[in-house]
């Protein structure tokens, strides 16, 4: 079950593009897998910014005298984040996590490939140790716009048997999308299963070349979460369950991690017809 602790901020670094915070959460990182995420009050007391900022959870270290440590990285995009950025060590923060349904661990050992897109680059450390740990081979491919929003590159040479590198703009690695390169890996591999986390068009393009090379692909979704725990269904997309039978599932909830076979991305932002407790036209 997750919690609600009041954190103390321990570390916050630049890493290229992004930040990385690392807080003081106790009874969090115990309770962590891969996937989880944390979701942080931003603003302060008296702030009019209500709605908490969802971070996937790059890395833990569970115990020590005062409690473990979270560690999330993200980019300045809004007010809140950029309150966040601006935090000293020894600050505190409201957390609630771990939070949502993490990645699904393979039973035996197999080839895994793991995708990121920028700083959804940092959950898949996490995910990479637990994989190796059950003596599966792990290839990453990282990709990002520009050399600068890229994250992780070094700790994935360390966490992983291949790193493959793409930047739109080809200040490094190769030139294209991290999904240039995924079919040849795969197939190279003999992978079962693609992990991936980063925007919404990038995982569905990898959850459509896994499925066309036959690997399995499980996708952490990066939809807005104003509140994290299920409540607002501001985060809400659609999903065919193995009845054939689309829902409007929480991302927070029921993800952030889906299988990316069953996500209809197309229509991610809308109510596909169809759509259990859809409205139904010319109803009434």
């Amino acid at each position: 079950m997750p919690v609600q602790v009041t954190s103390e901020v321990v570390g916050l670094r630049r890493t290229g593009a992004y930040h990385h915070l690392t807080l003081l959460a106790p009874g969090i990182p115990e309770a962590t897998r891969p996937g989880h995420f944390v979701a942080i009050a931003v603003g302060g007391e008296g702030s009019g910014m209500l709605l908490r900022r969802a971070f996937s959870i790059h890395r833990v270290t569970p115990g020590g005298p005062a409690g473990g440590t979270v560690e999330v990285v993200f980019a300045t995009h809004g007010k809140g984040t950029r309150w966040l950025a601006d935090r000293r060590r020894g600050d505190k923060l409201d957390v609630i996590g771990p939070l949502g349904r993490p990645f699904t661990l393979p039973k035996e050992p197999v080839a895994c490939v793991l995708v990121a897109g920028g700083y959804g680059a940092a959950p898949l450390f996490m995910l990479s140790e637990a994989l190796r740990a059950r003596g599966c081979r792990v290839d990453m491919i990282l990709g990002a716009a520009t050399e600068d929003r890229l994250f992780g590159v070094l700790e994935a040479k360390r966490s992983s048997a291949s790193v493959t590198v793409t930047t739109d703009d080809g200040s490094a690695g190769i030139r294209g999308r991290v999904t240039d390169p995924l079919a040849e890996i795969v197939r190279a591999s003999d992978a079962d299963v693609v992990y991936a986390c980063g925007p919404m068009p990038m995982l569905a393009s990898v959850a459509a070349v896994a499925a066309d090379t036959g690997a399995h692909s499980q996708c952490a979704v990066e939809e807005s979460m104003a509140c994290g725990i299920g409540v607002c269904m501001t985060c809400v997309l659609p999903v065919q369950g193995v009845d054939g039978t689309t829902r409007m599932v929480r991302s927070c909830t029921d993800g952030p991690v889906f299988r990316g076979s069953d996500v209809r991305w197309a229509d991610v932002g809308t109510v596909p017809a169809g759509t259990l407790g859809a409205p139904v036209a010319g109803g009434h």
